[in-house]
């Protein structure tokens, strides 16, 4: 198990906090504290500390709703710039600070950069072929649904390819997405989903009584039914969270109110 010491947890959110341009402090340490719940999850034995691509696929499908396993795993090498297996926590904080509140710039590199499968600098023909044709529903009634895909990877080529070249650089994408901002995630999602976070987000279901006055007074930071208080995972655990929210409800909070800039949920949720 994987445990911060209250110490080592203000070490790592002074030396993240200087890099984030778009959280703050308080937001930092709050997703360290996730980084170290997810690390409970990492199955695979590693060197240095960091969550695998299992758990991290697990992260994206049950809190984003993603699902095309070839998107989720270039959402990952996205993360790990390092390419050594594992996002860090300095990964997470960097990878989080565009994946949730990046600008159009930040994003659209982004988004090219999980889109270039192969990693050679273009989005080539077969490339999204294979793209679409996993984020596309086969029709019953189809007998070549392939014919149609390669129509699609035509038009998408017609409509982007803007030097003509049967694939797409950097600026073809970048031009496009500037041209019309919905071309952004013209090969599938890996961005957040603004309607899905604001059904899964939702601040005014129920939960247990107590509930929200306890966060509402403390934060979620200390009234912890363990007595182990230097550990940074048991912040997570307070009496309430863990008898009835639980820590997956809590990192849920936790985005929750790190996404309220960027999709509306009507009041804060705190947590």
């Amino acid at each position: 198990m994987y445990t911060a010491t209250r110490k080592r947890l203000q070490k790592l959110t002074d030396s993240t906090s200087k890099a984030s341009k778009h959280f703050n402090r308080y937001e930092i340490e709050c997703l360290i504290k996730l980084f170290y719940t997810l690390l409970e999850e990492t199955t695979e034995k590693q060197s240095s500390i960091g969550i695998d691509r299992n758990a991290f696929r697990n992260f994206l499908h049950t809190t984003f709703g993603m699902t095309d396993d070839m998107i989720m795993d270039r959402v990952f090498r996205a993360f790990d710039k390092d390419n050594d297996g594992i996002v860090n926590v300095t990964e997470w904080i960097s990878g989080l600070c565009i994946f949730l509140r990046g600008n159009l710039e930040e994003r659209t590199k982004y988004c090219f950069e999980v889109y270039d499968l192969n990693g050679d600098g273009f989005i080539s023909r077969e490339e999204m072929f294979h793209m679409l044709k996993n984020s596309l529903l086969k029709q019953p009634s189809e007998e070549d649904p392939d014919e149609g895909i390669k129509d699609l990877v035509d038009i998408t080529l017609k409509k982007m390819d803007h030097d003509h070249d049967g694939k797409l650089s950097f600026a073809d994408y970048e031009t496009s997405v500037q041209e019309e901002a919905l071309l952004l995630e013209a090969f599938g999602p890996c961005l957040p989903d603004a309607k899905l976070l604001k059904k899964l987000f939702n601040p005014k279901k129920k939960v247990p009584k107590g509930t929200m006055r306890h966060h509402s007074g403390t934060r979620c930071t200390y009234i912890i039914s363990s007595r182990r208080k230097d550990n940074a995972n048991s912040l997570l655990r307070c009496k309430y969270c863990q008898g009835g929210l639980g820590v997956r409800k809590t990192c849920v909070q936790i985005l929750t109110f790190l996404l309220n800039s960027c999709v509306t949920l009507g009041e804060s949720f705190n947590f």
